[in-house]
C-alpha cells in the first residue's frame, strides 16, 4: 500500500478544488479520474466541501481525496468523518498539526519560511506544502529551504499552472505540486467537464515528461 506522499510523487501535480456546489462533485471527480488524475485536494473554502468530499469517496472509493484550507479542528473532524484521508492547512498550524499526528491522520501543513519548516521538522514531517508558491519565490526559495533541512520534500501551491509546473518538478526537492488551473471555478460553473477532463491530461503528461 503506498503511502499518500509516494502517491502524490506518483501523480506529481494534485488538482485542488473549489466548489460551491456539492452536486458538480461526481462530475469532477469523473473528469479527473478520465484525465488520469485520481486524486482531488477539496477546499474547506465553501459550504459544500463536506457534501463534496462524501460525494466523491462514495462515488469513486479509489479516488485519492483530501481536504485543502483547513483552518480549524472541527473542520479537520468534519473533512475526515466525510471521508478525506489527508488534511492540508495553507500555514503552519501547531494545534491542527498536532491533533492530527495524535490521530494519526496525514497532514500537510504550509510552511514559507525556515522557522516553519523547523516545527514541521521536529515532529517528523517529511513533506509540507509551500503556499503562496510563486509569490513566496518559487524554486529557488524551495531549494534555499531544502538546503539545511534534507529530509524535506515540498508541495509548491499558488500561482502553478501548464506554464510553469515543468520547472517545479525539475527539482528534486519538490514532491508535487497543487495547482487549479485545470479545476478552474468558471470550468466547473459552466459545466465544462470535457475540457477539466482534457487540462487534466495535459498536466498529467507535462508531469510525466519533467524530471520527476
Amino acid at each position: 500500500m503506498k503511502t499518500i506522499a509516494e502517491q502524490f510523487y506518483q501523480y506529481g501535480v494534485v488538482p485542488v478544488v473549489v466548489l460551491e456546489d456539492a452536486k458538480d462533485a461526481v462530475r469532477l471527480a469523473k473528469a479527473l479520474m478520465d484525465g488520469g488524475l485520481p486524486c482531488a485536494e477539496v477546499t474547506f473554502r465553501t459550504e459544500a466541501a463536506e457534501d463534496a468530499i462524501r460525494l466523491m469517496c462514495k462515488e469513486y472509493p479509489d479516488m485519492l481525496v483530501g481536504a485543502g484550507t483547513v483552518l480549524t479542528i472541527d473542520q479537520v473532524d468534519r473533512a475526515v468523518a466525510a471521508g478525506a484521508r489527508f488534511i492540508v492547512s495553507p500555514g503552519f498550524d501547531p494545534e491542527i498539526v498536532d491533533y492530527c499526528l495524535e490521530k494519526d491522520i496525514p497532514v500537510f501543513p504550509g510552511c514559507i519560511t525556515p522557522s516553519e519548516v523547523a516545527q514541521a521538522a521536529k515532529r517528523g514531517i517529511e513533506v509540507v506544502k509551500f503556499f503562496p508558491a510563486e509569490q513566496a519565490g518559487g524554486v529557488a526559495m524551495i531549494r534555499s529551504l531544502a538546503a539545511p533541512y534534507t529530509g524535506m520534500k515540498f508541495m509548491p501551491t499558488g500561482g502553478i499552472s501548464a506554464k510553469n509546473l515543468r520547472d517545479y518538478l525539475e527539482c528534486d526537492k519538490i514532491l508535487c505540486c497543487g495547482g487549479s488551473w485545470m479545476v478552474k471555478s468558471d470550468l466547473i460553473h459552466q459545466g465544462e467537464f470535457d475540457r477539466i477532463r482534457d487540462l487534466t491530461r495535459e498536466a498529467v503528461e507535462l508531469a510525466d515528461t519533467s524530471n520527476h
